[in-house]
């Protein structure tokens, strides 16, 4: 028996092993790759720094618990993302989550390392939600969001993000709370001559720079150029000394594993920050493979996705890191350098270790105004006014929206805004069942078929008989407007005999409705007018039938189409 069972617990072992994403990339790794993963993940790797750091002091956090942060998470999604080259970091759009959900909690003492310790429980809690939604196969919740509202919560997080990066870049502090008491206390404070002159030549030097070198070299490392600069601007004229703030030397070694200690009433607030900030890092993540996966000829799929990005947030928290998404512009990076695998993030990984192992120094010099300029400049990428003024132009009900979602994110709060947005989301989705389109269809002299009298008001009506179409599925939300519209054309001069529902959009009926549809053909019936049913889906008609319409609904009056009605009225 035990020689049997052992080779059977090996087959299962193999087979477990081998649904592991990281297991099978190795499995199937091909030498010629070798070469551009590394080469990639040395570009890789002067991106991964200096925005770690950066997106760190971001979310109210020391600058090392972005390398912390962004070591873990390349190595916890290469064992378990299914993306090729999809690139995870800390991110410009979570850091304004992250420091609304720690920064309330340490605000009475301040203590960096209780900030760390609830930033790690954060970035637990996230994994912990993206596990589940992926077992549970939860992908489409990224669907919650629509575009009009994601780019207007954007355009809010980009504009939080620039004005609380003003003092930073500027060289001096404010203690504000709120969009608009920032930028009072921001302008208050340079008219009161607060400005360090020599941090507004490095922040908007460094912010010129970048965009320069994005808009015409873009295949120069921007941020690492801007980042050696700066550093060499410090040394060579003591920026130091003229008051502008520098990183200082960071931690030397790798990060111990650490599970963080949380006060018990912490949870409810973290809890909250978490489901915000997952369903951001899930779009967020969403989109970034389908647009890179279209590039390269791979599959999104969207549960594993979420259980990749999980295990990066898992293995962040548990060493002192914090939540982290997927990074349009550093795979950007990755993939413009030849990357083939997730080989690179390892080796990007291995080179933020070796840095600070043997040369934890190596940033002391680079001025604070430098990583506000790279803050400021991600920013600005969120940022979508091209697509704000097409939705004016095209469809200012979705310009609405996206005004919306960005007042939320500005005046209520950055996690607000995101329960702001997902909920307009869903509230435009329920007005459009709720009052969906509705007409009245006619005949076009050399046009075949039935068509809008709002688009061709010449058509013509067969006398005795009405079509009205419903583009919607006939629910609770909608079945009261259908019957008053029904109910209103009956009464028409002269009252039509027939009312010839075109139900192609009734994509279903709900037991409200079907009560609704009862009493109204019974009221139709008993003033002579008779309520007619064409192109119903079969799925529709069971529905019907199952709710025993037909008890009143005459099933002669239920056609396959709306010239079977038309002939079937004029042949009476």
């Amino acid at each position: 028996m035990g020689a049997s069972g052992g080779p059977c617990r090996g087959g299962r072992l193999g087979a477990v092993l081998g649904a592991v994403p990281g297991v099978r990339a190795v499995r199937t790794y091909r030498r010629e790759w070798l070469g551009k993963d590394i080469v990639a993940g040395v570009v890789l790797t002067t991106l991964l720094v200096p925005q770690g750091m950066a997106y760190a002091e971001l979310a109210g956090l020391p600058a090392i618990t972005g390398l912390y942060t962004s070591i873990l998470c390349l190595l916890g999604y290469a064992v378990c993302g299914p993306s090729r080259i999809l690139v995870l970091g800390p991110d410009s759009s979570l850091g304004p989550m992250i420091a609304a959900t720690v920064l309330p909690l340490v605000a009475a003492d301040g203590d960096p390392d209780r900030a760390v310790a609830l930033a790690s429980m954060l970035s637990l809690m996230v994994a912990g939600i993206m596990i589940l939604a992926s077992a549970a196969r939860l992908g489409y919740v990224a669907e919650l969001i629509s575009k009009p509202t994601m780019i207007g919560y954007m355009n809010g997080l980009a504009v939080t993000i620039l004005v609380g990066q003003l003092p930073k870049l500027l060289g001096f502090k404010v203690d504000a709370d709120g969009l608009i008491d920032e930028c009072v206390a921001v302008a208050r404070a340079v008219a009161d001559g607060k400005a360090v002159g020599a941090a507004v030549v490095v922040g908007c030097g460094g912010i010129g720079l970048i965009l320069a070198l994005q808009r015409w070299l873009p295949r120069v490392p921007a941020v690492l150029v801007m980042v050696v600069l700066a550093i060499g601007a410090v040394v060579v004229f003591d920026l130091e000394e003229r008051g502008v703030a520098l990183v200082g030397v960071l931690p030397e070694g790798f990060p111990p594993f650490t599970v963080p200690d949380v006060r018990f009433d912490d949870f409810g607030p973290l809890f909250a920050g978490a489901l915000g900030i997952a369903v951001v890092s899930l779009a967020d993540t969403i989109s970034n493979a389908s647009a890179f996966a279209s590039r390269t000829g791979q599959e999104v799929r969207g549960n594993q996705e979420m259980a990749g990005v999980g295990a990066a947030n898992l293995a962040a928290g548990l060493f002192q890191g914090f939540p982290v998404s997927t990074s349009g512009s550093r795979t950007a990076v990755a993939e413009r350098a030849g990357a083939r695998t997730q080989l690179t993030g390892v080796v990007g990984a291995g080179l933020i270790v070796l840095m600070l192992v043997l040369v934890p120094g190596l940033f002391r010099h680079l001025p604070q105004p430098a990583l506000a300029a790279v803050v400021i400049t991600a920013s600005l990428s969120l940022a979508d006014l091209p697509g704000t003024v097409r939705l004016w132009r095209q469809r200012r009900m979705e310009f609405l929206l996206c005004l919306a979602a960005f007042l939320g994110v500005a005046l209520v709060g950055v996690l607000e805004g995101i329960a702001v947005a997902v909920s307009l989301s869903v509230l435009n989705v329920f007005r459009r069942v709720w009052w969906p389109y509705e007409t009245v269809l006619g005949v076009v002299a050399g046009l075949p078929g039935y068509h809008d009298i709002r688009s061709y008001p010449e058509a013509e009506q067969v006398p005795g008989l009405v079509i009205y179409r419903f583009d919607a599925p006939l629910v609770f939300a909608n079945a009261k407007t259908f019957r008053d519209e029904v109910t209103r054309l009956s009464r028409g001069d002269p009252a039509p005999e027939w009312i010839v529902i075109a139900a192609e959009p009734m994509t279903d009926v709900d037991t409200t409705a079907a009560d609704v549809l009862e009493t109204l053909d019974e009221s139709l019936n008993a003033r002579g007018v008779h309520l007619v049913f064409a192109e119903l889906k079969d799925p529709v008609r069971r529905k019907i039938e199952q709710y025993e319409l037909t008890r009143t609904i005459d099933e002669r009056h239920i056609f396959p189409t709306i010239e079977a009605a038309v002939a079937a009225f004029r042949s009476r």
